[in-house]
């Protein structure tokens, strides 16, 4: 049912916050000014707010009418979220929609979203985002093993847990051939796939336990080379009976968000198995799979409700001996975290690259003031460092910390290398 619809029939009310960013598909470029009227799904006509993008792509924050909080924090027969749609149309650009976007109670969901050039005549894009896995039926996960053989003839295993750059979603059940391929980001994989999947309103251990689970298994698919040994010429699937539930277009919710940037590199192991584990889990209500030593969605939120930390959390499911890890290489990006924080009084080459990068990233996105690359970290860096933090969601500490190591080097990438894989 329709949000507009239900809050016609309720009295407890709360609000989300939204954004929309906008940004050119071909060059990974922001949009400024491109016009977002936003509102209710169901109801197109009946514009809410309309609101324009910044030189970085980004609409203001909004605020926007949900489901009472409590609604996401218990499995009910009542949504928890609304659903919002919004109209994009920026000069020189094809127009395009997105129905059934997002929004939690007290959560900032993010719309992110690319437009393409107008070519010839005017062509319309429309997206629908189908519900969340919580709230609605998806097939269940059918059981694997854990961990994979890797001794079959003709199986090809990497030699180590490499975090990749992309990786290529196969839009639909494996043997649907019908279904798109898309190369899609590592991390925008995982938030995409833990905002589909769990509340971003659940404690942070508990999206921490969640989003380990699913960088493990997706890690897995990558390390045995899964599908491509089958002769398929994708990494995972969107299907909940085989892997995850990846939607095309979706919204992003900032605590998750926060906590992916966090933890990418991470895994989950076990004792003398080389591979990450292929931690499979169920919602715990609709599907029930404790039986098989997986964890469950609801579970998990309950303990995260009593304290328990992210592993603590983990290992009540899959037992003591699971354990984090941490991948040997990162593929994509030009240098790896240095294993400290840059403030002022550092120096050094890596105070300089950065320094180089913020200049390049200044060019796409002018809002980022361009700095002296002379490798030391003063005030002018720190500054530079403290805006790009706040157009990209980061703390803003003006400190080149790890989340923000990481978001510089895939912005970098991004606006500096336009031939981008589709």
């Amino acid at each position: 049912m329709a949000f507009y619809h239900m809050q016609m029939q309720q009295e407890n009310i709360d609000t989300g916050q939204y954004q929309v960013t906008v940004s050119d598909r071909l060059n990974n470029r922001p949009i400024e000014n491109a016009r977002v009227r936003i509102s209710y799904t169901g109801v197109p006509d009946s514009t809410i707010e309309e609101v324009a993008t910044d030189s970085s792509g980004r609409t203001p924050v909004i605020e926007l009418k949900t489901p009472p909080l409590e609604y996401s924090m218990e499995p009910v027969e009542q949504q928890p979220y609304s659903e919002y749609t919004i109209q994009i149309e920026a000069e020189g650009f094809e127009p395009k929609e997105i129905a059934g976007s997002q929004v939690l109670a007290d959560t900032l969901s993010r719309q992110p979203t690319t437009l393409n050039v107008m070519e010839s005549g005017e062509t319309f894009q429309r997206i629908v985002i189908p519900p969340h896995t919580l709230f609605y039926e998806y097939p269940p996960k059918i059981e694997e093993a854990e961990i994979k053989p890797i001794n079959e003839n003709g199986e090809i295993v990497l030699s180590k847990v490499v975090v990749p750059e992309y990786i290529v979603v196969h839009d639909g059940p494996v043997n649907d051939s019908a279904a798109g391929n898309y190369y899609v980001r590592y991390k925008d994989y995982i938030k995409n796939v833990a905002s589909s999947e769990i509340y971003a309103t659940w404690p942070d251990d508990t999206i921490r336990a969640n989003v380990l689970a699913i960088m493990s298994f997706t890690l897995n698919r990558v390390y045995t080379e899964w599908y491509r040994n089958k002769g398929y010429d994708f990494t995972i699937t969107s299907s909940t009976a085989y892997d995850h539930k990846w939607i095309y277009g979706r919204n992003i919710f900032a605590s998750i968000d926060r906590i992916v940037d966090e933890l990418f590199e991470n895994y989950l192991s076990r004792p003398n198995v080389r591979q990450p584990i292929l931690t499979q889990y169920c919602d715990g209500k609709q599907v029930q799979c404790r039986n098989r030593g997986w964890m469950t969605q609801w579970g998990s939120k309950a303990l995260g409700d009593q304290g328990y930390s992210a592993i603590e959390i983990l290992r009540t499911f899959y037992g003591n001996d699971m354990y984090i890890n941490v991948a040997e290489a990162i593929s994509g990006i030009p240098a790896s975290w240095p294993g400290y924080d840059l403030d002022i009084g550092a120096s050094g080459n890596k105070v300089r690259q950065i320094q180089e990068q913020l200049n390049t990233i200044a060019e796409a996105y002018p809002a980022v003031p361009v700095v002296t690359a002379d490798g030391i970290y003063g005030p002018e860096t720190q500054n530079s460092v403290r805006i790009f933090q706040s157009i990209f969601g980061l703390d803003q500490t003006g400190i080149v910390d790890y989340p923000t190591w990481y978001k510089i080097q895939e912005i970098y990438v991004a606006v500096s290398r336009i031939a981008e894989l589709r």
